[in-house]
């Protein structure tokens, strides 16, 4: 489709060309469009496969009737060897198009010989891209609402890769301030009783039994005789020791759940470098920061923000704002020219202070995006599930992959808009049935597998993707046929979609629809033992155009693809 796309829009605008050029009006401020020349599907089949809004946006500056634009256009439109064989007007002035059989044969072939790679395109123009997602806090097990964000971001990467711009996946380890020390004295404390101290966990430490673990570990590999150490000492060994398993043990869960970073970055960094101090200093040069009440303040609604934020407290310690700043000038002196962060839904009102520190930086604010991932609520037998007992607070993704698997889990996460909540049903995600929907994606493709099982099993010659593609595709002639050709078109365009508008959702839902149209087709169409060779080797070629689609797709949310079920 992206050819097809490319072809007609083309034509349009020379047609376009054309009628100003006719009526002398090739110049002038009254050519200047409210809005830009768009192809959109639409919403009938019987509409065509193609719309657009160009005769619409050119009668609006004109000033005349949309309709009689439309018509004088699509009489200039020069259809000779273009993919659409007929345009039609329609409504208050949408011209219509209709692919033909040309473009039909050519796309189905183009999957075949793409294969692994279909569905790749250039659209990010390798645009230098840094998406920064999940950075959970070094203080405890990677949550439900993490593995969300985890599946958000990594898909997102990966359709960001696809559409063709340079993406890094960035972790930031929060392992600086006051937390880092919150979590030294609560491990230090789990050591005590350990030992046999008969103490409790205070209200300002962390509950969490994982912590008892790691007390164990630290006791078989140190000793007993910790508590011995000078304070300091003793409180940097329990912080950095707790940081260090909890990383590694995050690294490990992610790693099961698919998601991998190319960096992994410590706050901690920022500030043994000077670079919290000299993002201060930099601030201030650029005249964005006073001082008032003792503190240092950075002057924010200078762009947009509806206070001005305090980067230095008046005891001389940074806010969360400082190093946050200090990284994100990081990232960009890296070289990277887009920012996207996923947060979770208890950042949002952190987002407008960021976008004017980029501002003030002197950074574009739109180069700075920040995607919010909602709380997810995991459902069995119709009712909310309980708190995990060993996090005491929350259930962890390791539980959640050991009950449903990374496959559930990944396509279930990104079944909605990642700003709306999510309920996730673990019975659904369980059942070997259609009405599961990961389940129905991966049966398609589990389908097309056996069916090749079967076709080598009764002795059918040249199956292979070279022979396949040199079928009669002209055969294919049947509207399931049609149907599913034109939505396997239509994967390269749905994921340079979705990486621009940052919707990794939009993919499961594509893939759903795909193996729509594939069942339909299988319950239609026989493939093995067609009425005769010619079109049961023009379904095959089909048939294995599905299944690279499927395998593509699922591919890029890190679903496995199975051959059988």
């Amino acid at each position: 489709m992206v050819r097809a796309r490319a072809d007609v829009l083309a034509r349009i605008k020379t047609a376009i060309s054309d009628l100003l050029r006719e009526e002398g009006l090739s110049e002038g401020p009254r050519l200047e469009f409210d809005g830009e020349v768009r192809l959109q599907r639409p919403a009938r089949a019987e509409h065509g496969d193609m719309a657009t809004n160009a005769a619409m946006l050119l009668g609006k500056s004109l000033g005349r009737n949309p309709r009689r634009v439309a018509e004088s256009l699509a009489g200039r439109l020069d259809l000779n060897g273009s993919f659409a064989d007929k345009v039609e007007v329609a409504g208050p002035g949408f011209i219509n198009f209709f692919l033909g059989r040309h473009w039909l044969e050519e796309s189905l072939r183009s999957v075949i010989e793409q294969g692994e790679s279909y569905g790749r395109t250039g659209t990010g123009c390798g645009m230098g891209v840094l998406l920064e997602f999940v950075s959970a806090n070094p203080t405890g097990p990677i949550i439900v609402v993490q593995a969300r964000a985890g599946a958000v971001g990594d898909t997102l990467a990966n359709l960001l890769d696809w559409a063709g711009f340079d993406v890094k996946r960035e972790f930031y380890v929060n392992d600086a301030g006051n937390q880092v020390a919150t979590l030294g004295r609560s491990l230090e404390i789990r050591y005590r009783q350990l030992l046999g101290e008969g103490i409790e966990v205070p209200e300002d430490c962390y509950p969490g039994e994982y912590l008892i673990e790691i007390a164990e570990r630290l006791k078989e590999e140190k000793g007993p005789d910790l508590l011995a150490l000078p304070p300091d000492e003793r409180a940097l060994l329990f912080s950095r020791y707790a940081i260090d398993n909890i990383l590694r043990a995050q690294r490990e869960s992610l790693k099961r759940y698919g998601v991998e970073f190319d960096l992994w970055f410590s706050e901690k960094s920022l500030h043994d470098a000077g670079d919290v101090s000299r993002v201060v200093e930099f601030m201030r040069e650029r005249g964005h920061v006073y001082e008032s009440e003792g503190a240092v303040w950075l002057r924010s609604t200078t762009f947009g923000d509806d206070k001005d934020r305090v980067l230095v407290k008046s005891d001389g310690s940074f806010t969360y704002l400082a190093p946050d700043i200090a990284y994100h000038l990081n990232k960009y002196r890296r070289g990277f020219e887009q920012l996207i962060d996923i947060w979770g839904p208890d950042h949002h009102g952190y987002i407008s202070r960021m976008k004017a520190a980029v501002e003030a930086m002197g950074y574009p604010r739109d180069s700075f995006e920040v995607l919010i991932v909602q709380i997810v609520r995991l459902i069995r037998g119709g009712e909310p599930v309980k708190m995990s007992k060993r996090m005491g607070e929350f259930v962890t993704m390791d539980e959640l992959l050991d009950e449903v698997g990374k496959d559930a889990a990944r396509f279930f996460f990104l079944l909605r808009s990642p700003d709306s909540h999510l309920d996730f049903d673990l019975d659904l995600a369980k059942i070997q049935s259609n009405e599961n929907p990961v389940y129905y994606v991966q049966y398609a493709h589990a389908r097309i597998s056996s069916m090749f099982r079967e076709a080598a099993a009764r002795g059918v010659e040249s199956i292979d993707a070279a022979s396949l593609a040199g079928s009669d595709l002209s055969l294919l002639v049947d509207e399931s046929e049609i149907a599913l050709i034109k939505g396997l078109s239509e994967f390269p365009e749905e994921i340079a979609a979705a990486a621009i508008a940052r919707e990794p959702h939009r993919m499961p839902h594509y893939l759903t629809e795909v193996a729509t149209l594939f069942h339909s087709f299988y319950t239609r169409c026989r493939v093995l033992g067609a009425e005769d060779d010619g079109i049961m080797r023009a379904r095959l070629c089909l048939a294995l155009a599905t299944r690279i689609v499927l395998r593509n797709g699922l591919r890029l949310m890190s679903v496995s693809a199975p051959d059988r079920m």
